[in-house]
């Protein structure tokens, strides 16, 4: 592919300003993720306490979820975002105030990631329909996979910033105040953003509507399996959540081994976008996701039983390389697969499942290490991840015989009949 060929979506003004404000916002959850987790790990030595930070944050989206969906569908996915962004820098505030106030128990803390989950809820369907309107339908696979580095590279940067700086002063303090400055400065980025082309207002509120967004992914089998494969695989597969139990007593690495664990996944993820990005996914892309989500497992697997710290943060790596494929395949076949007066509907249960697969697999990383210990709930997860990929080979012929990453054509919105 030629080089500027490789890098057309950021001939697109809009779409290089919102990646920037997307890069600010992402740097910002990682470093406050690493600091709550330690923060909270600290204060209460316990694995499931672990989980429950998930938890906290996704329960706001199962209850929000088609809230935030027919939110994103009828008003102007810019001024969503600003309210959201405003919404997780009130959050970093808040945190750090109660780290200032010298708070002794978790559940300040769990209260404030209940909040900044339903901000999240909110932001996450109005951000992924938000993106396919900023370049042409064409162009979005290179823009999907370029926004996929951009984030991963947050994810990179963020952790390792967040635990260099935790493990330097020895409190989260100033990781909150860098959070809350990095989600403001976002929140400048996003005024005068246009889109190509108008969307359609959406419909007045209706249960009828509300709930489109689910029958369209129930009929569209390719669709409904893509993201359940992401669901059942990295809800499984997951490790993140126990990392800090890693960090302190299995590789004894402390804040800053806790970051660079943290940024691994991140730094296979850039890598793998990046190559995509220059060598597209043009035929296979089925087969292909199929394979790198199974990769996944096998990566996990590795991690989970490794004492090498080398070893290690390779195996985190390969995993986010591994997950970077299926993603991008995920991303570009289900949004341009869905037509734009339903995208907000359809990534609000997307985000669902993202979430669950997330979120909520960090609860169930923490229930399963606190009842069978840490080093078997990683292991079973990640055995439990390929069992996950082979039976939705069998069960999803279509998507699996996917060849083409950009449909032929746009699923129609199926009728209530």
């Amino acid at each position: 592919m030629a080089s500027g060929t490789s890098r057309i979506a950021f001939s697109y003004p809009n779409f290089s300003r919102f990646m920037a404000a997307r890069f600010l916002v992402t740097i910002a959850s990682e470093m406050q993720s690493v600091a709550v987790g330690w923060q909270v790990y600290s204060i209460t030595r316990r694995p499931l306490d672990l989980g429950l930070v998930g938890l906290a944050q996704f329960l706001p989206a199962i209850c929000l979820f088609l809230l935030a969906g027919h939110v994103a569908d009828r008003f102007k996915r810019t001024r969503i975002l600003t309210v959201c962004f405003g919404g997780f820098a009130l959050c970093s505030a808040l945190l750090l105030a109660c780290t200032l106030l010298h708070v002794h128990s978790a559940y300040p803390l769990y209260a404030v990631l209940i909040l900044n989950g339903t901000v999240r809820a909110f932001q996450g369907p109005a951000a992924s329909a938000f993106v396919p309107s900023l370049v042409k339908p064409e162009h979005f696979p290179n823009a999907v996979a370029w926004g996929s580095s951009i984030f991963q590279t947050a994810t990179v940067v963020g952790p390792v910033a967040g635990g260099l700086i935790y493990g330097i002063v020895g409190n989260p303090v100033p990781v909150y105040a860098t959070a809350a400055f990095c989600y403001s400065f976002a929140l400048v980025l996003l005024p005068g953003l246009t889109t190509l082309r108008p969307i359609p207002a959406g419909a007045a509120p209706s249960s009828t509507l509300v709930l489109e967004g689910l029958r369209y992914i129930w009929r569209n089998q390719l669709v409904f399996g893509a993201i359940s494969l992401d669901l059942f695989a990295v809800l499984l597969g997951g490790a993140v959540a126990l990392l800090p139990v890693y960090a302190e007593e299995i590789l004894h690495v402390g804040t800053l081994g806790l970051g660079i664990l943290r940024g691994a996944p991140g730094v296979g993820a850039v890598i793998m976008g990046i190559l995509v990005a220059y060598v597209p996914i043009q035929k296979h892309a089925g087969l292909t996701m199929f394979s790198c989500v199974f990769a996944f497992g096998v990566f996990t697997v590795v991690f989970a039983l490794s004492r090498n710290v080398y070893i290690s943060v390779l195996s985190l790596l390969l995993a986010g390389a591994a997950d970077t494929v299926s993603v991008i395949v995920r991303s570009t076949s289900v949004q341009l697969s869905v037509p734009d007066s339903m995208r907000g509907r359809v990534s609000a249960v997307n985000g669902i499942f993202i979430g669950a697969s997330n979120e909520f697999g960090q609860f169930e990383s923490g229930i399963t290490a606190q009842w069978l210990g840490t080093v078997p709930a990683v292991l079973f997860g990640g055995v439990g991840t390929m069992a996950v990929v082979i039976l939705w080979a069998l069960w999803f012929p279509q998507l699996r015989k996917m060849d083409s990453l950009v449909p032929e054509e746009i699923a129609p919105v199926p009728s209530n009949s």
